[in-house]
């Protein structure tokens, strides 16, 4: 299935893309919006930007956007621009985590496919309930899992499945970043405080944060099941309430076995 752009108020077939979060102070939505010109199949029409009404006018205006198409919360945006011949047809959502499952579920009641970020929700239950609500949906749920896009990550993929890596034995994985490495969310600075908060990041930081990244990439390039795992959580920054480095051991369905390192305080990698 797929996304395609309807007649109606299109501009150039692409198709219409709108937005919550991702406004002022925000880190990935402006990476989103890039992703999408540079893609050249979305056209950026509307947003639920920022966590009150009035930073959300404020970043469409400097995005650009009709200000009757900037809207104060997410559900107001949901079910105006559902009712729209021109309204959005995919909405993505680049909110902190624990405001992931609440706009998904309001677009996907209105009939609009959603794009989210990872970590999908803060919780088991949440997310069988989003899926439970995408399969009645009929509407395209995608998580951004970006890096299995590349293609020698896919070329990686081909190979193992035509055997030219032989048997696999062992699977070494690792995300190391360094920049939590000092207290910066006792700075105010906005990006680590939430990650760092467990009532809006969830119960995982590091390992939420970019260890997800680094399981779905091992998962997609090897394409064979983790059947038992065993994790070390630590928060090396004193103070710190969820976890900054995380190494995984893991057991594979064909035996092989596996570790993980995900870590945002090794100092020297920016974001290997």
């Amino acid at each position: 299935m797929a996304i395609t752009g309807k007649d109606d108020g299109s501009i150039g077939g692409r198709i219409r893309l709108g937005m919550v979060g991702g406004g002022e102070g925000a880190f990935i939505g402006a990476i989103h919006r890039l992703a999408a010109r540079m893609d050249d199949h979305y056209s950026f029409v509307a947003g639920a930007l920022s966590s009150t009404p009035e930073k959300s006018l404020r970043s469409g205006a400097s995005l650009g956007l009709d200000p009757k198409r900037v809207y104060g919360t997410y559900d107001e945006m949901a079910k105006k621009e559902g009712r729209r011949k021109d309204g959005i047809e995919a909405v993505a959502i680049v909110t902190p985590n624990h405001m992931h499952a609440g706009p998904a579920l309001a677009f996907l009641k209105a009939g609009i496919h959603v794009i989210c970020d990872k970590p999908l929700t803060t919780s088991l239950k949440e997310a069988l309930k989003l899926q439970a609500a995408a399969e009645k949906s009929g509407k395209i749920f995608a998580v951004t899992h970006n890096y299995t896009g590349y293609p020698m990550v896919r070329q990686a993929r081909a190979m193992i499945a035509a055997g030219e890596l032989g048997e696999i034995r062992v699977v070494q994985i690792e995300y190391p970043q360094d920049w939590l490495a000092e207290p910066l969310e006792q700075t105010g600075q906005k990006q680590a405080d939430w990650r760092t908060d467990p009532s809006r990041s969830g119960a995982g930081g590091c390992i939420g944060d970019i260890g997800t990244h680094a399981f779905n990439l091992a998962d997609f390039i090897v394409n064979i099941p983790v059947v038992e795992l065993s994790a070390e959580l630590t928060s090396f920054v004193q103070g710190r309430r969820l976890d900054d480095d995380t190494h995984v051991r893991m057991h594979y369905a064909n035996g092989a076995k596996g570790t993980l390192w995900a870590s945002q305080v090794a100092v020297g990698n920016e974001n290997a």
